[in-house]
């Protein structure tokens, strides 16, 4: 396996860990990251089927969304982690307008932690 950019990731946390896992905090910076490579990839997604494999909007869109439902949570998560809030956190995006602004406000804007909580060392430095 080839090593990742350090602006991506390092040894503390892999880019499968930040997309796939659960477990551990992640910095604003990597919150944004993940953001802006996730737009693009479902940007780059929706085209591919759209065009290349000829999927109506609504099969592409239902792909899409199955297949970045995860990774999407999982970096939120970890980030509400790197606030010292538990991942349920990621529910109040189901209240209409107020939900996503306040996501946004959060794990956007706020920094995390400045030391250990409950959910691991605070990575600011590291990642």
């Amino acid at each position: 396996m080839t090593p990742s950019p350090t602006w991506l990731a390092d040894e503390a946390m892999s880019p499968q860990q930040i997309y796939f896992g659960f477990q551990g905090r992640i910095p604003r910076r990597i919150w944004w990251l993940y953001g802006v490579f996730g737009l693009l990839g479902v940007g780059v997604l929706g085209y591919t089927l759209l065009r290349v494999a000829g999927m109506s909007e609504e099969k592409a869109e239902s792909v899409v969304n199955l297949l970045l439902t995860w990774p999407a949570l999982a970096v939120s998560v970890k980030r509400w982690h790197d606030r010292d809030k538990s991942g349920l956190w990621v529910l109040v995006n189901f209240v209409p307008v107020i939900g996503p602004l306040w996501t946004l406000i959060e794990n956007g804007l706020l920094p995390g932690s400045p030391r250990s909580n409950r959910y691991g060392e605070d990575l600011s430095d590291q990642l």
